[in-house]
């Protein structure tokens, strides 16, 4: 039985991992400089809250460098991601050394090839000298736990990518306007499920272009064959009503998620704006 007010956890694929429903994303406040009060009070309360999966990037700029700020003594009870945007072994490598010390962490939990969008930066990533060669270093060195791989932009590209390498993870968009345009919950849950890589939502609100409830999002995300939903928060109220949408969370019945998807196909390509 769920407890009331306690966010639910799941599996994160075959890291093993039970990770919060709802993740904290580096984006929001976090993607700022000069707002160091403002993220740290936000990713405190997160961990307060009960969610353990943060998530920051390379291109994030401030954002590593208040999470390291922040995580004094609470590195140890969170699961930490960031990501790298280079394509290349040695951009890659110094990418994660930058991480490392701006979160000032020993250690990843997940590092994750970052928004992959075309057949050329998959060729750079998984050819020689590539990003890829890097990813596996850090995880033998110890550096990094596991490895993930991310995209928004085109689902067949992200598929590939999962063809290609033994990911841990997958972090992609996961809400209604996806089924009638190109879809990342057709074309990749399949493979991950076979495989038993962690799927990770990001765009759950649609950037907040949909006038929809966040509850019904966030269920309509989570009713989906995900492991948590990653969420960029402005401010720490936004941070509590996700964290209560996900302490409440309810499957969808089939119907419903139809209904969903219907009310919003009309207005898909123009809601998905952030793929173009």
């Amino acid at each position: 039985m769920k407890k009331e007010g306690v966010i639910p956890k799941r599996r994160l694929g075959k890291t093993g991992v039970d990770v919060s429903i709802l993740g904290l994303g580096g984006e929001g406040i976090l993607r700022t400089y000069g707002n160091e009060k403002e993220a740290d009070r936000l990713i405190n309360t997160a961990i307060d809250l009960g969610i353990n999966y943060l998530e920051s990037a390379r291109a994030y700029e401030g954002s590593e460098g208040y999470y390291g700020a922040a995580l004094k003594g609470r590195r140890d009870s969170v699961f930490l991601a960031s990501k790298s945007h280079a394509r290349d072994k040695k951009g890659a490598l110094a990418h994660l050394h930058e991480t490392l010390a701006r979160m000032k962490a020993g250690h990843l939990d997940l590092w994750q090839v970052h928004d992959v969008r075309t057949e050329a930066e998959i060729n750079e990533i998984f050819g020689p000298g590539g990003a890829i060669e890097a990813f596996v270093e850090a995880r033998d060195k110890g550096l990094v736990r596991f490895i993930g791989v991310t995209g928004h932009h085109d689902p067949a590209v992200l598929k590939k990518c999962l063809e290609r390498f033994d990911f841990d993870t997958v972090l992609m968009p996961v809400n209604p306007a996806e089924p009638a345009y190109k879809c990342f919950l057709e074309e990749i849950v399949p493979i991950a499920g076979a495989k038993d890589i962690g799927v990770i939502g990001m765009k759950t609100y649609l950037r907040g272009r949909l006038d929809m409830p966040k509850k019904l999002l966030f269920c309509y995300a989570l009713t989906q064959a995900i492991s948590t939903a990653v969420i960029g928060c402005d401010t720490v109220e936004q941070l509590k009503e996700n964290a209560e949408a996900a302490a409440g969370f309810f499957p969808l019945k089939y119907k419903e998620l139809q209904h969903v998807n219907n009310l919003v196909a009309p207005y898909a390509r123009e809601l998905m704006y952030y793929k173009l």
